[in-house]
């Protein structure tokens, strides 16, 4: 049964990678409703990626910085928004380690402006609200690392080991004080890895595409024994439409994939499929496996048990990491010139930094 009906939508960060197949998601699905695409569009931000979205006369892309306080107020104002949903995040591990203050400014001080405008535009003189939802994207990596055995939960401790997963806890907790505080109408989400199309090629999956492609070596941290459950972005985006439309105001739910791989294991499965598409023999790639200094703080596994999300909401994944893994291998196949875009120096630049220096291990 629905608790929120959304009808003028706020989304940060959607022409990120999560952002960009959320509002192809919703778009569609949410016919009755309007949407604001608010991105400040740095290196991973992509606003082309939605053009297609433009006739349908209910999506509208705005370029600013969620921690400009006149920008989004002036948004709120002319648009009367009843739904944020906020993904705008710095979110590469490696590259808070080189500047956390700019994951600090984005993910906490951002987060604290939008639930701030928000408050001051939804809260009527007697403290109540409306149908208003404020819906926090956030990550399992708050929890910290784990064992060869365990789980994260809805109760698990935070423990972030990195500055991009301290701010991501300290947006965490942000929120729910507005929750307790204010009685702000506000959910939040932490999910596992995402996949699939429109992922910036930083991170492993469209990384190791690109490179297979190419025949360039592809580097793995350590031994590759880190451990990660992974999640389709599509399954994502419905857990997301589910959660911010039914659970309960100040809830928390944990979405997972359901799906533990080692990082050496997940390469080999995307070189294997890589081979196939391209027709070589099976294994031909793995030979471009190149293992390099693991970085610092690397944390070893993390598992998320979702069952409160199935049992409360009736969410669960539909893809498998092998289905996905495959329609993911062929879009980005069939849009090199998307992945391998020859301008995107910032994408070169950090390659170089992260990985052309490090010895191997």
């Amino acid at each position: 049964m629905p608790v929120h009906h959304p009808r003028r939508v706020l989304v940060t960060g959607g022409a990120g990678f999560i952002g960009t197949n959320l509002l192809h998601y919703l778009v569609p699905r949410w016919t009755d409703a309007s949407f604001v695409n608010l991105d400040a569009v740095t290196y991973a931000g992509r606003p082309s990626n939605l053009r297609s979205l433009e006739t349908s006369g209910r999506y509208r892309f705005e370029q600013g910085d969620i921690a400009d306080r006149e920008r989004v107020a002036a948004l709120f104002d002319e648009h009367g928004f009843t739904t944020v949903l906020h993904l705008a995040a710095e979110s590469h591990v490696d590259r808070s380690i080189l500047d956390p203050l700019a994951f600090v400014r984005t993910n906490v001080l951002g987060t604290a402006v939008l639930l701030d405008v928000a408050r001051g535009a939804w809260q009527s003189a007697d403290g109540s609200y409306g149908d208003v939802r404020f819906h926090h994207v956030s990550t399992d990596e708050v929890f910290g690392s784990l064992g060869d055995t365990g789980m994260f939960d809805e109760t698990t401790p935070y423990d972030p080991r990195s500055p991009y997963a301290a701010s991501k806890a300290g947006s965490d907790h942000l929120v729910r004080a507005f929750v307790n505080t204010y009685r702000f109408p506000a959910v939040l989400s932490n999910c596992s890895n995402n996949y699939g199309p429109y992922q910036y090629p930083e991170k492993l999956i469209p990384l190791v595409i690109l490179n297979a492609f190419h025949g360039r070596e592809v580097p793995v941290y350590g031994t590759g024994s880190n451990v990660r459950d992974w999640l389709h972005v599509e399954d994502h985006c419905s857990a997301i439409e589910r959660i911010v439309t039914t659970a309960p105001t100040g809830s928390t739910y944990l979405v997972s994939g359901g799906e533990e791989r080692s990082n050496l294991e997940l390469v080999g499965l995307l070189l294997d499929l890589v081979d196939d598409r391209l027709g070589r023999p099976r294994g031909t790639s793995r030979r471009l496996i190149r293992f390099v200094l693991d970085r610092p703080g690397h944390d070893f596994r993390y598992a998320i048990d979702g069952s409160r999300l199935v049992a409360d909401l009736a969410w669960s994944p539909t893809r498998s990491l092998e289905r996905g893994l495959g329609e993911t291998v062929d879009w980005y196949l069939a849009n090199l010139g998307w992945l391998d875009d020859p301008q995107d120096e910032s994408y070169r630049a950090w390659v170089r930094t992260v990985y052309a220096d490090r010895p191997s291990a």
